[in-house]
């Protein structure tokens, strides 16, 4: 069911809330508020246009009238009749103009209420004006796993986005070894493999490519209707080897995502593209698991990446992505759950747009004493496939278009080619001491 929206003024236009799928509530795609608005608007300008042309005749059907007025004393039959009937017509199409304009107006009072609840509602965030709601759900989620939700981290995070080259600049300050640096890149294996191209079989890819090791990304060749279209699967987060570590996807590769737009994993990914194939204007999916989430949606806002190749989609799960804004050509599909606070550390929900769908996992989780869930139960990779399953299934509108776009890129699947690549980032040149010690000897300056 959805919930109706029905701001003051609108009369008897009603616009309807996100929708909840069971334990699925979605945001955004053709049944978000976002699209219904455009849709309002771009009726509403069909009718103005509309109600211009019945303007038109009315100054038409007017002067008809007038030109019938000397005619009005000849027999009933002919005259008088006659200029009765214009006149009744030029009171009819007035009374309809009138009509039309009177909706349009409604629907355009409709569209700024919206606009500005959803300004009041930002604005409200930033601030932190409490939600009694959200925060009695905040406080039932940290009962029950021990973990902010994403709600309380959007709440505490606002803003982040417009602070991010400031913290980056601090925390590449402080700990040099998180500054951005070229990745390199080395071909490992191709194996042939049987492609699930659901969003549950495409995170499974993710878990597999995980399990390769660290630093691996996959790059899948698909033959859809004669044509060659390639799947780049991005891990998670992985923090073997601490913050020093040559790793991309540690925890470097967060403020590389954050606060370089994935400039050098975007670079190492296209190369990875050209080995495995992949020719200029291929067509490609991007699927990524919380870092690897912010790395797939940066290709989707990257125009040098989109020069190189036509993406159709992004898939990501658990990633913090609300600051990134995908080209309008590229669909995308963002699972999230509810208790999970790694996409909230953006500050802000997910946009509601029409090729931008989020579906947030909303039941109830629980930690056990003792129990061993990570960085939190809603973050599980397990979970968000089962989430994938769920959109899969159901008949949203919103998540029945998504699904369908990404079945008319990918087709029904089946034998494929992953080629994995190994990603390592490069270590940053050591000053030569020894030479710069040299130097100051030959100008005079050793031994004083």
């Amino acid at each position: 069911m959805m919930a109706e929206d029905t701001p003051s003024g609108s009369g008897s236009i009603r616009l309807y809330g996100p929708p909840d799928d069971g334990p699925l509530a979605i945001r955004g795609g053709v049944g978000g508020i976002s699209f219904q608005l455009e849709e309002l608007a771009g009726g509403a300008e069909r009718v103005e246009d509309l109600a211009a042309r019945l303007s038109e005749l009315e100054v038409e059907v007017r002067r008809i009238w007038e030109d019938l007025v000397p005619f009005q004393n000849l027999p009933r039959w002919s005259g008088t009749m006659a200029l009765s009937a214009v006149g009744e017509s030029e009171r009819s199409l007035q009374a309809v103009r009138t009509e039309l304009q009177h909706i349009s107006s409604q629907v355009r009072a409709c569209k700024r209420e919206y606009e500005m609840a959803e300004t009041v509602a930002a604005a409200a965030r930033s601030i932190g004006i409490p939600n009694l709601e959200a925060e009695w759900e905040r406080h039932a989620d940290f009962w029950r796993t021990g973990f902010l939700n994403r709600s309380a981290l959007e709440n505490m995070t606002a803003g982040a986005v417009s602070a991010t080259p400031l913290l980056k600049a601090l925390v590449e300050g402080a700990l040099p070894s998180m500054r951005s640096r070229l990745v390199e890149v080395k071909r490992e294996e191709s194996i042939s493999i049987d492609l699930d191209p659901s969003p549950a079989g495409l995170l499974e890819r993710v878990q597999l490519i995980d399990q390769r090791g660290a630093g691996f990304i996959e790059v899948i060749e698909i033959d859809h209707g004669g044509q060659k279209v390639y799947v780049v699967v991005i891990p998670g987060t992985q923090l073997d080897g601490g913050v020093a570590s040559g790793n991309p996807f540690g925890l470097s590769g967060i403020a590389e995502g954050v606060g370089s737009n994935s400039k050098n994993v975007r670079t190492a990914v296209m190369e990875a593209l050209t080995a495995a194939g992949a020719q200029r204007g291929a067509t490609v999916v991007g699927v990524g698991y919380s870092q690897g989430g912010i790395h797939a949606m940066n290709l989707a806002a990257s125009e040098e990446f989109l020069a190189d190749y036509d993406l159709k989609y992004v898939l990501t799960a658990g990633s913090p992505v609300a600051g990134i804004t995908p080209n309008p050509d590229v669909s995308t599909l963002h699972l999230e759950h509810r208790t999970d606070w790694v996409p909230g550390t953006d500050g802000a929900p997910n946009p509601d747009a029409r090729n931008q769908v989020t579906a947030t996992m909303t039941d109830n989780l629980y930690v056990q004493t003792g129990e061993n869930v990570g960085i939190g139960p809603g973050h599980q990779l397990s979970g968000y496939q089962d989430a994938a399953r769920l959109v899969s299934a159901s008949n949203d509108p919103s998540l029945a278009g998504s699904t369908a776009a990404l079945g008319a890129v990918l087709g029904a699947g089946g034998a494929a080619t992953a080629t994995r690549f190994s990603l390592a980032r490069i270590k940053a040149p050591t000053p030569n001491l020894h030479a710069a010690d040299t130097r100051r000897q030959e100008r005079g300056y050793g031994g004083r």
